[in-house]
């Protein structure tokens, strides 16, 4: 029987398609013309400057879902106790999890409606970084960080196809551009929050050892903000018309593109300029003939479980269909030069605060004292013990009380009969040591931190385990400054992109920012201080993003309105891939080899500048 009905609803799908290509092509360029000259006649005002405002929160949300992970990290690691790869995990999740949601999200919204797809985004997001804030366990934290990502994933591909529909040819590059300044803002927005609320260890509040809610958390529910933002906003916000055009739904079509010419209008104080259009072509597709035929056919479930496996064919073949004779060429260009760029910007924003932290680590390993054959007897250390390392040493009857040891090191010493007593230490190691007649109360000195010693009689009392116990100050300001200024960086490329975008054109702008990025990484070479690295990350980011307002303006212009966002979602999701390879890449190298990740990097945006070059000018072109 299911196969009988599976039979009778997907026939009239293929007898459908005996419509001439020829006729198909001239319709839908009919309607692309028609709503070019629509979007002219509704003008550019309020009703497009809302909208703008709704999506760029979207965008803002996923910047700041970039970040979340790296800021809350330093503090998470000691609440939830991870481990080097937990920790590794969860900042792979992220991109992954995104690049699930870009792939997903932009098939689907060709097909189900473009803000039909991002309130549900947005709602999932929303709801599984909410829960992840109180998550008390790691496997719960990562599920949840792994759902809020799919959710997230879906605005980029989402965003930029949905806006573009509702500008006219001349504003569409330059206002696509300003829209990309929200991923710098959700950074900003990002950094400065995670400094203003991480650091704060007295915020929060504990209820026993079973429920821990401290300052990072409270961050986390604070960085859902802009996309809980964006959903209300969305609520009133319309489907875009083009889409509901492309599926035959002229009647709902018509009266939002009344709302958007009467809006505008009225706020430029003309209410009484009337929308004198009265029919819009508006295509029928072999999809819309299926969805009709199968909603009078079958059970409920059945309707349910045939419409859920088309629309899972439909999507597929959109993506499919980006790789025809007419979209191969662009569509594997758009891939070279995402990817590049991905991979060579991702890849240094993880290097750049890595290499910073490794020339303090080296700073701070210079300045290490180092004790030999010291012979200390009947005192009583009172100060905390840092950066030292004690060889051959002889501790006899001494107290260690209420202090707190930080990157110290024992090798071949004695201890005995000494007491060591509330004991605070981090990276602190005895090893090869004889302990004698030693007494160890409430410290966190466990047997993990004595390596080859000879315990004679020593007493353990009251130890302290756990994974909170470590004296680091761990939230180094460092970490959120180099973010901020990085995102704040972006600000001088996202001005000069959007105002010569139309001047200059898309592809000059995007082949000339990745070239010049390409020398501001050989520049890399030149870096031997943490200033320097800072100024040459600033420098980066600021051209990097010339080049990434371009390349998302392009790809909404390269294809039609039936397979935009899939396209989109199809290159946002490897430009994901493209991070988590390029982040992993070079954090491999860092103190290891400066040269390979600067050549890499080098490498990658010279060959996507060189490949953009060859892109052609979408200036000019009306939205099919």
């Amino acid at each position: 029987n299911t196969e009988t009905l599976n039979q009778s609803l997907i026939s009239p799908c293929f007898r459908a398609k005996d419509r001439t290509a020829g006729s198909a092509v001239s319709e839908l360029e009919e309607l692309a013309e028609q709503y070019e000259d629509i979007m002219e006649d509704c003008g550019h005002g309020r009703f497009q400057w809302t909208l703008f405002l709704v999506l760029g929160l979207a965008l803002m949300a996923d910047g700041v879902e970039c970040f979340v992970v790296a800021f809350v990290l330093p503090s998470a690691e000691k609440d939830l106790c991870l481990s080097n790869a937990e920790k590794g995990m969860l900042g792979l999740v992220v991109f992954l999890s995104m690049m699930v949601g870009a792939f997903l999200w932009g098939g689907l919204a060709d097909k189900v409606g473009r803000r039909r797809c991002l309130k549900v985004a947005l709602g999932i997001n929303c709801i599984f970084a909410f829960l992840s804030s109180f998550a008390q366990d790691y496997g719960f934290f990562l599920f949840f960080r792994l759902l809020s990502g799919i959710g997230i994933g879906g605005t980029v591909p989402i965003v930029y196809s949905y806006f573009s529909e509702f500008l006219q040819m001349d504003k569409r590059g330059e206002h696509l551009s300003w829209l990309c300044m929200f991923w710098m803002i959700g950074g900003i927005y990002a950094s400065f929050t995670a400094w203003g609320i991480i650091p704060s260890y007295g915020w929060g509040l504990s209820m026993g050892t079973e429920f821990q809610f401290h300052s990072w958390r409270i961050f986390v529910l604070v960085a859902v903000l802009p996309a809980v933002a964006s959903l209300i906003g969305l609520l009133f916000m319309p489907e875009s018309p083009r889409f509901l055009l492309e599926n035959a739904k002229h009647d709902e079509a018509w009266m939002i593109l009344k709302r958007i010419h009467d809006t505008n209008w009225r706020a430029k104080g003309q209410p009484e300029k009337v929308f004198t259009v009265t029919h819009i072509k508006a295509p029928k597709t072999a999809e819309d003939e299926f969805i009709e035929i199968q909603s009078s056919t079958g059970t409920p479930v059945q309707r349910w479980a045939v419409r859920s496996l088309t629309l899972c064919k439909l999507v597929l073949r959109n993506m499919a269909s980006l790789l025809s004779a007419e979209l191969r060429l662009a569509t594997l260009f758009m891939a070279v030069i995402w990817f590049c760029i991905a991979f060579s910007y991702y890849g240094l924003s993880v290097w750049f605060p890595d290499m910073i932290k490794h020339l303090q680590y080296e700073e701070y390993e210079a300045k290490v004292k180092t004790f030999h054959r010291e012979r200390v007897e009947n005192f009583h250390f009172n100060f905390s013990l840092e950066n030292q390392i004690h060889i051959e040493g002889e501790y006899i009857r001494d107290k260690f009380i209420s202090i707190e040891m930080k990157s110290v090191k024992f090798e071949d010493s004695l201890f005995e009969d000494c007491r060591f007593e509330d004991i605070r230490s981090t990276d602190t190691v005895f090893e090869n040591c004889t302990i004698r007649s030693t007494v160890f109360y409430n410290t966190d000195l466990w047997e993990e931190k004595f390596i080859d010693c000879r315990m004679e009689n020593a007493t353990f009392e009251h130890n302290k385990h756990g994974c909170h116990l470590d004296t680091m100050r761990e939230n180094d300001v460092l970490i959120y400054l180099v973010s901020f200024l990085g995102s704040l960086a972006v600000l001088p490329g996202n001005i000069i992109s959007a105002l010569f975008v139309e001047k200059v054109g898309r592809v000059k702008i995007i082949g000339g920012s990745m070239l010049i990025s390409a020398g501001c990484s050989f520049l890399l070479f030149l870096s031997f201080s943490q200033a320097a690295i800072i100024v040459l990350q600033c420098l980066f980011c600021g051209v990097s993003a010339a080049a990434w307002n371009g390349i998302q303006v392009v790809t909404v212009e390269l294809y039609p309105a039936s397979k935009r966002a899939t396209a989109f979602g199809l290159l946002n999701a490897l430009c994901k891939l493209a991070a988590v390879l390029g982040s992993s890449i070079f954090a491999s190298f860092v103190g290891v080899s400066k040269a390979i990740p600067i050549l890499l990097s080098f490498s990658a945006l010279v060959c996507g500048g060189l490949v953009a070059l060859k892109l052609p000018d979408t200036r000019q072109k009306i939205l099919h």
